[in-house]
C-alpha cells in the first residue's frame, strides 16, 4: 500500500504540465534519433546531457524516461524498415521484422512492435512497483557462474534457431567472438588483435559491429545486386492490423515481459538475451513454424515486448542498489551523480519525489509512445518507397556518422567498412548474422564471468555448475542441444513401429 500511495503521489508530479511536456519531447527525441542507425538509446541520452543542466533533476530524469523508451523504438523501426537495428536491442526485430516489410506489411510489423513496447512497459513498470525490492535482492545473490550459465543458454539458442545450420550458426558466433577478444584482457592488461593499434585497445564498440554487419553489410549486398536487377519500391501495405495478427500476437505481448523484465534487473546483457529468449520461446510455441524466418509477426511482437519491460527491470537494479546493467543505465547513473543524487538503498527515502515522479513518468510516456507512433506507422513505412540507391547511399551517411560520433576516432570508419565487408560475406556464404553480434556483446562478458568462477573455485571446473541457478540453466542447455535428436530417434520409432 505504501508503494501505491507513493505511486499515485508520482502521478501528481508527472503530469504536471511542464513533466508532461519533457515526457513528450523525450518521446518524440528519442524515436527521432533512435531512427538513425547506429544512434541507439545511450548516445541519445548522453548527446542530450548537456542540454538538461538548467533543468530541475525530476523534469530531467523524465524527459530520460522518454528518451530511453523512444529511442528503442525508434531502433526497432529502422531494424524493421531497413534491416538496420538503431541499437542492440532492436537486433532481433529484424530478423522477422524486415521479410515482413519486404512484403509489404512494414505498418503491421510497426504497429506490433508498438503495441509490443506499450504492453511490455506497462507491465514492466508495474512490476517495477511491486517487486523492485524482491528482484534487487535476487540480483544481489546470482554470482559468476549463474551469469556464465546464461550467457552460455543464449549462446546456444541463437546459434540453434537461425540459419539453415548450427554449423552456419556456430560459425557466426564464432567470428563475434574473435572480434570481442579485440582490446585489453580485462584481467592482465594484455594486448589482443589491436595490431599494435593504441586505439583498438579499448576493444570495437557493440554499435560500430551492429551497424556493420547490419547497415553496411547489407548495403553492399544490395548494390552488387542492383547491377543486375533494377530495384522496385515496395509495397507499404495497409496501415493496421487485422483480426488475425491481433490474435496471433496478443499471447506474444503478455509473454514477453515476464521474460524481459527479470534480466533486466541482472547484468547478463540488458535487454539482447530476453529478446532473443524470447524469439526461441514464440518459434516453439508458434502454430505457423514455417513461417519463422520469412516474416512471422510473433517474432516482433514478444521480442519488443520483452525489450521494452528489460528496460524497466534495468530501473530496478539502478534506482535500489546504484548498479547500472545496461549502457543507458550507466549514462543516467552519470546524470543522477551530476545533480548531486547517489541512487542506492536510501534513495526512495531521500529523493521520494524524484524517485516516483520518474516512475510514475515511465507509465505517461508508454502511453505518449503508443498515440505518437501508431498513426506515424504508415509514414515510417513510406521509408520503403524511396528508391533503394537513395536510401542506401543515406543508410551508408547515416551509418558513418553514427560509428564516428561513437569514438570520434577516423579509425572507427575503417573498423565500420571492413567489418562491414565481414557482413557482405557471411551473406555470400549464408551465414546469419545475429550470433556474430551476440558473440561481440556477451563474449567479454562471458569471458570475464567464466575466469572469475574459475578464480573462486580455484581452478575447479565444478566451480562452474555449484548453484542450483546454474545446474537449471545448463540442464535447458542441454535439452536445446539434445531435442532435434531426440527427436528424430522418436520419429523413426515411430515410423518402423507403424
Amino acid at each position: 500500500m505504501n508503494s501505491l500511495n507513493s505511486l499515485v503521489d508520482g502521478f501528481g508530479t508527472a503530469l504536471t504540465p511542464m513533466n508532461l511536456l519533457w515526457a513528450a519531447v523525450g518521446v518524440l527525441l528519442g524515436t527521432a534519433i533512435g531512427v538513425l542507425p547506429g544512434i541507439g538509446p545511450a548516445m541519445a541520452v548522453a548527446l542530450l546531457l548537456p542540454v538538461t543542466y538548467g533543468l530541475e533533476p525530476t523534469g530531467a530524469f523524465i524527459m530520460f524516461a522518454g528518451i530511453y523508451y523512444g529511442a528503442m523504438f525508434g531502433g526497432s523501426t529502422t531494424s524493421i524498415l531497413l534491416n538496420t537495428p538503431g541499437e542492440s536491442a532492436a537486433v532481433v526485430a529484424a530478423i522477422e521484422g524486415n521479410p515482413m516489410a519486404k512484403a509489404g506489411r512494414g505498418a503491421q510489423a510497426l504497429a506490433a512492435a508498438a503495441i509490443g513496447h506499450f504492453t511490455g512497459g506497462m507491465i514492466g513498470t508495474i512490476l517495477l512497483v511491486v517487486l523492485a525490492p524482491t528482484v534487487a535482492a535476487l540480483a544481489v545473490d546470482i554470482g559468476a557462474p549463474d551469469y556464465l550459465a546464461l550467457m552460455v543458454l543464449a549462446f546456444i539458442a541463437v546459434t540453434s534457431v537461425l540459419g539453415s545450420s548450427r554449423i552456419r550458426g556456430l560459425a557466426s558466433l564464432l567470428v563475434g567472438l574473435t572480434i570481442g577478444l579485440v582490446g585489453l584482457d580485462q584481467m592482465t592488461g594484455q594486448q589482443r588483435l589491436t595490431f599494435g593499434s593504441l586505439q583498438l585497445a579499448d576493444g570495437v564498440d557493440v554499435v560500430i559491429v551492429a551497424v556493420g554487419l547490419f547497415a553496411i553489410g547489407e548495403a553492399l549486398w544490395v548494390a552488387a545486386h542492383l547491377r543486375r536487377t533494377a530495384g522496385e519500391a515496395l509495397p507499404v501495405g495497409r496501415p493496421w492490423l487485422g483480426r488475425d495478427d491481433v490474435r496471433r500476437t496478443w499471447r506474444s505481448w503478455l509473454r514477453g515481459p515476464f521474460i524481459g523484465f527479470p534480466f533486466g534487473a541482472i547484468p547478463a546483457g540488458g535487454a539482447e538475451i530476453p529478446t532473443f529468449l524470447s524469439y526461441v520461446t514464440e518459434k516453439r510455441l508458434s502454430k505457423h513454424r514455417d513461417e519463422f524466418g520469412r516474416g512471422a509477426i510473433e517474432g516482433v511482437a514478444g521480442p519488443e515486448s520483452a525489450a521494452s519491460a528489460s528496460a524497466a527491470g534495468t530501473l530496478v537494479s539502478m534506482l535500489t542498489l546504484g548498479l547500472p546493467t545496461t549502457a543507458v543505465a550507466a549514462v543516467m547513473l552519470a546524470a543522477f551523480q551530476q545533480y548531486g543524487i547517489q541512487p542506492g538503498p536510501l534513495l526512495f527515502e531521500r529523493e521520494p519525489d524524484l524517485v516516483w515522479g520518474l516512475i510514475a513518468s515511465l507509465f505517461v510516456g508508454m502511453v505518449l509512445l503508443l498515440a505518437l507512433n501508431l498513426p506515424l506507422a504508415p509514414v515510417w513505412a513510406k521509408l520503403l518507397r524511396i528508391p533503394r540507391p537513395y536510401l542506401y547511399a543515406g543508410i551508408l551517411f547515416f551509418a558513418a556518422v553514427g560509428a564516428y560520433a561513437v569514438g570520434g576516432e577516423a579509425l572507427d570508419l575503417v573498423v565500420l567498412l571492413v567489418v562491414g565487408l565481414i557482413g557482405l560475406g557471411m551473406r555470400r556464404y549464408g551465414l546469419p548474422v545475429l550470433p556474430a553480434v551476440i558473440g561481440v556483446i556477451l563474449g567479454p562478458a562471458a569471458e570475464q564471468q567464466l575466469r572469475r568462477a574459475l578464480q573462486i573455485s580455484d581452478g575447479s571446473v565444478s566451480g562452474l555448475v555449484n548453484t542450483p541457478f546454474s545446474i537449471a540453466v545448463y540442464t535447458t542447455v542441454v535439452l536445446l542441444l539434445g531435442w532435434p535428436l531426440l527427436r528424430r530417434v522418436i520419429v523413426r520409432r515411430r515410423n518402423v513401429s507403424a
